[in-house]
């Protein structure tokens, strides 16, 4: 029995809108496109200066190349923001052509992806939802992420258990679901969860040992991948400012405690401001004396097709 005099809040019964009447700022209809990979663009990062970030940018590009020939892996861990901005149809694109053997989110990542697959729209507009509290009261987000992840079993993670209901629940804008075109090439997907940062969360269906017993396999799952990193991978991190770089370098640590070398690797950052613990627990502290870690400054929306045009013409 709990000796605070204040008890946690109880839920009850929540007003929920549906999402299909819920206003959302972002529509498939304006997300980018894959681009070609043309040699013009070859050409194009060619003519970069060898200067400061010019001259990082095509070593980075020359990093993933070699890591691809030699199957090392390629980790895109991103942001929520990197989906809301209209970017799957470009990284899906990436996963199709061989250039991402993983994918790692936070927990708005698989709401946006939902969202996205099944209404074709997401990102609500949180000033005004906020007022009356409408604020992540999707009844359709809320339903089926926290049944997926209460009904999960104990032989698959958060990313997995996700990915294949909306692959297998074939929703109306399935080809712009970066998740379900995961599942499909069975490239792994983790999800790293902060109880209490995502919407579903605040619905009664939610249930924290679930999403903590999924969430920490994830992490598991993750380990071995960063594990293999090791003389040659490279670890992208793309808007997250906090969450996936935490997570990161524990995987790191609990990698070489367990007398895993994990050195010789790069790591790259990706955002549109320069973060305390993107640039430390990303570029600085894991690649160590013998791996690089670069750091790119710019909109997500011009700086990732940027890198996945660069990295087709190659």
């Amino acid at each position: 029995m709990s000796r605070y005099e204040t008890k946690p809040f109880r839920t009850g019964r929540i007003h929920t809108t549906p999402l299909g009447k819920r206003q959302s700022k972002v529509s498939v209809r304006d997300f980018g496109r894959a681009p070609s990979g043309s040699q013009e663009m070859a050409g194009f990062v060619d003519c970069l200066p060898d200067i400061l970030a010019g001259k990082q940018f095509k070593e980075l590009i020359r990093s993933i190349c070699r890591a691809k020939k030699r199957n090392k892996p390629i980790l895109f861990a991103c942001g929520a923001h990197v989906i809301k901005v209209g970017l799957s149809p470009v990284l899906i694109d990436l996963m199709k052509n061989g250039w991402v053997t993983a994918a790692v989110l936070n927990g708005a990542g698989i709401i946006h992806d939902f969202e996205v697959a099944f209404a074709g729209h997401t990102s609500e507009d949180v000033s005004v939802q906020l007022k009356d509290g409408r604020f992540g009261m999707a009844q359709e987000t809320g339903d089926f992420l926290n049944q997926v992840i209460n009904a999960a079993g104990m032989d698959v993670g958060l990313g997995e258990a996700v990915s294949k209901a909306i692959f297998e629940s074939d929703p109306p804008f399935k080809d712009q679901s970066l998740l379900a075109a995961a599942y499909e090439r069975n490239i792994p997907v983790t999800v790293h969860v902060g109880i209490g940062t995502d919407t579903i969360h605040m619905h009664p269906e939610a249930e924290g040992a679930a999403v903590g017993r999924l969430s920490l396999r994830d992490f598991l799952l993750l380990c071995s991948l960063v594990k293999n990193l090791d003389d040659g991978g490279v670890f992208l991190n793309i808007g997250s400012a906090v969450l996936l770089p935490e997570v990161f370098l524990k995987a790191v640590s609990l990698i070489r405690n367990q007398g895993n070398r994990c050195q010789g690797f790069t790591t790259a950052v990706f955002d549109f401001n320069q973060h305390y613990r993107p640039f430390q627990n990303v570029v600085k502290r894991p690649p160590g004396e013998k791996g690089r870690g670069f750091y790119f400054v710019g909109h997500h929306e011009i700086m990732i097709p940027l890198l996945a045009a660069a990295l087709k013409s190659s």
